[in-house]
């Protein structure tokens, strides 16, 4: 039996064939730095883990055995993959599992900034509820606006897709135009990132992190939108100018924001808690019971699959 490392809990259903054939140590701490990750599996031969988890070159050098590294996340970012193809490790990742229910977590934000759910649930605890009135907490209604998305991939087109329901015209960006077929489908108009800017009501992120994208939401993009637009981080948080975000909100730049990701995640910068116009959730976009768990079906499986010398291994990246 080998020795596999799993760096937190995950649902148990998803790794049950693991647990039955390896001998699997699940950590249980808040973080884990390098010199920690290096003690816990350096006799080991499969780590399985998560975007918070440094797997720097070093951390790879120092775990010999180390064969296969199951990332629970489509994002990769926090691990040293030419290191790991050096090393002759193998890496892989859960893409395309996560879709609808990160997508839907973002209709969820949106219509909670929008029409100002979480100021009212607050208003009704608070026992402010003493009459209903007609000018009271009036939000944005959504058919006829536009939702500006960046980065059309998987993501971006369940959005899309979940807009046309509540009668929104899409404009999107992307490095290059997407699929037409696609594009097509949702009735997505591609523009330049200047102009999605300039015509989004709402403003959703998809886009992976990368030099490029880093930061790529800025006081200069703020400063560039509607002072009624609502911007949505579901992606990373490092894609948006957090201290530039917070100035755009308290200074009615832009009209609101609904935020699952953080740009020191998970530290969260303490102005945004004071912020009506900000509704925060704790990066839950593949927080359903059906995606968490075959998410962590798809780590396993490849775990296993390298750890029985099989050639074809599922979602590999090196």
């Amino acid at each position: 039996m080998a020795r596999v490392v799993v760096t937190r809990p995950l649902p148990e259903e998803g790794i049950l064939d693991l647990v039955a054939t390896h001998e699997v140590e699940i950590l249980n701490r808040m973080s884990l730095d390098e010199d920690e990750l290096i003690a816990a599996a350096r006799d080991a031969e499969g780590l399985l883990t998560l975007l918070q988890d440094p797997i720097t070159e070093r951390v790879i050098e120092g775990c010999p055995r180390l064969k296969v590294i199951a990332q629970f996340a489509v994002g990769y970012e926090n691990i040293d993959v030419q290191a790991a193809r050096r090393e002759g490790v193998i890496v892989t990742h859960t893409p395309g599992v996560l879709t609808d229910a990160t997508a839907d977590l973002v209709m969820a934000l949106l219509l909670a900034v929008a029409r100002r759910i979480v100021e009212a649930d607050r208003y009704v605890r608070a026992g402010r509820f003493e009459r209903w009135e007609a000018t009271e907490l009036m939000g944005m209604e959504l058919r006829g606006r536009t939702l500006g998305i960046l980065g059309m991939g998987r993501i971006g087109l369940a959005m899309a897709r979940r807009a046309l329901g509540f009668g929104m015209d899409v404009l999107y960006h992307n490095r290059n135009p997407a699929n037409p077929t696609e594009e097509r489908s949702v009735g997505a108009q591609y523009v330049s990132y200047s102009e999605l800017l300039r015509r989004s009501d709402v403003l959703s992120l998809h886009c992976p992190l990368n030099v490029e994208s880093r930061c790529i939401v800025n006081a200069g993009a703020f400063s560039m939108m509607k002072p009624s637009a609502i911007l949505i981080n579901t992606a990373r948080g490092a894609v948006v100018d957090e201290e530039a975000l917070v100035e755009a909100l308290e200074r009615g730049t832009i009209a609101g924001a609904g935020l699952d990701v953080y740009q020191h995640e998970p530290q969260v910068h303490p102005r945004l808690n004071q912020l009506d116009n900000v509704v925060l959730a704790p990066h839950l976009g593949s927080a359903t019971v059906e995606t968490r768990t075959q998410m962590a079906r798809m780590c396993a499986s490849a775990i296993l699959s390298v750890l029985a010398g099989k050639t074809d291994i599922p979602h590999r990246l090196t």
